[in-house]
């Protein structure tokens, strides 16, 4: 069998190869702008146990939000220093005052190796913006020694260069260890300064510690729900929204709000029998500020059959139970994104969305939405810019030929003018790059989601790619503008 020769996108930085015209069409990517350096946590030796590789230097798992009092003030958000069984040395904060042409970088205060809390590792970044400026952030932080684990939030008025007001919104501590608290997600509420809200499923043995397994044996996962109303100084008590019976959890908890203030939290929840039909893209609403919640409505079956490399059938870990939605902050249209095997017989995944014009009542048949065929498309992000385009990225396999010892992976962006109807401009963004290079943890892995945001109209893309072959610097982190 052939070997590609891959070539990293360090390499293309210096070649200047990066502006890249769409398919057919007018959509223009920006240059790639090279985020994450060398790991401030390279000399911390916590966390360690029997068996766990830790990758130093490698980056995945990005989450990105724009600043709206001061569009070219991003801040970014991932794991650093991946574990093989779990977590990270802890989470990097990356901020930018130009648009994303230049990055700084700061530790978050969620881990022991970043001087901040006591526990050994943390987890699944997120980030978002409120209206005044002030900027969430949030991890789950947990030890690999025992099942100890927290979700914890800190906020930023400074636009990411330092963070303060940290906070354990939940923990449950030796000896309590029949609880793990799992990926959450804060939302700012885009009109209302001051108030965020974090929610999360927690996992209840039996389970695996930490989060990466397929979230298909606890006991039951009901959703949490906080909320901050003085700017992250202090969390209201965490109370169960979704409340699950044994054998049935939820996943991927994602909070979006709409014009008139009602909340929206979309999940995958996952019930026996544990086949293709266990995964379910469901959602909760609430009309007074998260008080109370309608039970949970299902939209569509999540008919995820996960990515192997088709060619040596090896695990990829991508975002393939973690649904992704949206709103179009103007008109109040909901947009739910996912992977999914129904175009193709059950095969592969590839990206699927619905969308609801009516506040959840009615859904559209899910619709495929990556435009190339015939090899997995996965991990999808979604954003709606101020001129209700959608546009989403996500990784797929094209490339992929008869290579055993690569796998050529590429990034890609497309968007639809038509509020999801159709899907049909594509630009690439990045790649191809060996995914075979990128951390093993259950799959070799470069996130469960990526970042996408907007900036005055343009998307804003922040994701991981590998450093094809570089295995003392697996992966890094870049952005990029995409303007549609």
């Amino acid at each position: 069998m052939g070997e590609s020769k891959l070539v990293p996108f360090k390499t293309l930085l210096a070649m200047g190869a990066l502006l890249i015209p769409a398919i057919g069409l007018a959509t223009t990517v920006g240059p790639l702008s090279l985020v994450s350096g060398p790991s401030p946590f390279a000399s911390c030796t916590i966390g360690g146990d029997s068996g766990a590789i830790n990758y130093v230097n490698a980056e995945v798992e990005p989450y990105v939000a724009v600043n709206p009092t001061n569009p070219a003030n991003l801040i970014g958000a991932w794991q650093q220093d991946r574990w093989s069984d779990g977590g990270a040395h802890g989470l990097v904060a990356g901020f930018s005052f130009d648009g994303g042409t230049t990055w700084n970088e700061t530790p978050l205060p969620f881990s022991a190796c970043a001087s901040g809390l006591g526990y050994e590792r943390a987890s699944d970044p997120w980030v978002s913006f409120g209206p005044d400026g002030t900027a969430y952030a949030v991890s789950i932080s947990f030890n690999a020694s025992n099942n100890s684990n927290a979700v914890a939030a800190a906020v930023s008025t400074d636009g990411g260069a330092t963070w303060k007001n940290l906070s354990v919104i939940i923990a449950d501590n030796e000896p309590t260890t029949q609880f793990f608290n799992d990926k959450e997600s804060v939302t700012a509420d885009p009109a209302t300064p001051g108030v965020a809200y974090v929610v999360w499923d927690r996992l209840e043995l039996p389970n695996g510690n930490p989060d990466a397994n397929l979230h298909t044996a606890a006991f039951t996962g009901p959703a949490f729900f906080s909320k901050t109303t003085n700017g992250g100084l202090t969390w209201s008590p965490p109370k169960v929204i979704v409340n699950t019976p044994s054998r049935q959890q939820t996943i991927g908890n994602q909070i979006v709000v709409a014009p008139n203030g009602t909340l929206y939290d979309f999940f995958d929840l996952i019930s026996p029998p544990f086949n293709i039909t266990a995964f379910k893209v469901a959602f909760v609403k609430s009309t007074d500020g998260g008080n109370t919640w309608t039970k949970p409505r299902v939209i569509a079956d999540l008919r995820t059959v996960f990515v192997t490399d088709p060619n040596t059938g090896q695990m990829i870990r991508t975002g393939d139970i973690i649904p992704e939605p949206a709103i179009d902050r103007a008109t109040g249209q909901l947009y739910v994104f996912w992977q999914d095997s129904r175009f193709n017989g059950g095969h592969f995944d590839e990206v699927a969305l619905s969308t609801s014009t009516d506040g959840g009542a009615t859904w559209s048949a899910p619709i495929r939405v990556n435009t190339s065929t015939g090899r997995p498309a996965f991990t999808p992000s979604i954003h709606v810019n101020s001129s209700g385009e959608v546009g989403v990225t996500y990784y797929d396999f094209r490339n992929l030929t008869t290579q055993i010892t690569t796998l050529p992976t590429d990034y890609w962006f497309t968007e639809s003018s038509d509020h999801g109807t159709s899907f049909d401009s594509e630009a690439h963004i990045a790649g191809s790059f060996d995914m075979l290079t990128a951390p093993f943890a259950d799959g070799f892995f470069v996130g469960d989601y990526e970042g996408l945001s907007t900036s005055d109209g343009n998307f804003v893309s922040f994701f991981v790619e590998a450093n094809s072959g570089n295995t003392s610097n697996r992966t890094d982190v870049f952005s990029t503008n995409i303007t549609p």
